[in-house]
């Protein structure tokens, strides 16, 4: 029995911090004012017919806080690429110098910060509801270990121990939500 327990307790620890992970990747592709190569991660690019990520086909580099460089693997997709970064809907405006693409990111407006902070908010909420989520399946089994043979005190401190584990990562999300929200509000 303490082995189920055991991994229920694991299962559900991994389980938000895959959510934590996830929570961390959407918060990387929103702008906070400076420039990120992961801010052109949607960017599709067509390479010899199909629809590749830009990753794949240029090395992107921050050369300083406010410019991307996109250095294409070879030079005859360099418009293949502008075109995949124009289509992609970022308002960014690349310019290609025959060898290279030269991104200037443009300061955010007021209006802008504020959306972009909405935005890391709704992604907050959604890992919080992934959270509760993964905290519902976890007392579920351990309701199902109830009726297979475990005490109620037994049960009562596992599900305390979930929600335990759950109110840690809930106020992980928060400063992570706090901190990015920060940033993006640093002019």
């Amino acid at each position: 029995m303490n082995e189920e327990i055991e991994f229920i307790l694991d299962a559900t620890k991994e389980a938000m911090e895959t959510a934590m992970l996830h929570l961390n990747s959407q918060l990387q592709k929103i702008r906070a004012g400076k420039a990120s190569p992961m801010m052109l991660s949607k960017v599709q690019v067509e390479y010899y017919g199909a629809l590749t990520p830009i990753g794949q086909v240029a090395n992107i580099s921050a050369t300083d806080g406010r410019t991307l460089t996109v250095q294409p693997f070879e030079k005859s997709i360099i418009e293949a690429i502008e075109k995949g970064i124009a289509h992609a809907n970022l308002g960014l405006n690349p310019q290609n110098n025959g060898e290279s693409i030269i991104i200037n990111i443009p300061a955010l407006t007021e209006e802008r910060r504020k959306d972009l902070s909405k935005q890391a908010k709704a992604a907050g909420e959604e890992a919080k509801v992934g959270l509760r989520n993964t905290r519902k399946e976890s007392n579920d089994g351990v309701k199902k270990l109830n009726t297979a043979g475990l005490s109620d005190d037994q049960t009562k401190d596992v599900e305390a121990s979930i929600q335990n584990i759950t109110n840690t990562y809930t106020v992980k999300i928060d400063a992570l939500i706090d901190a990015k929200e920060k940033d993006i509000m640093t002019v």
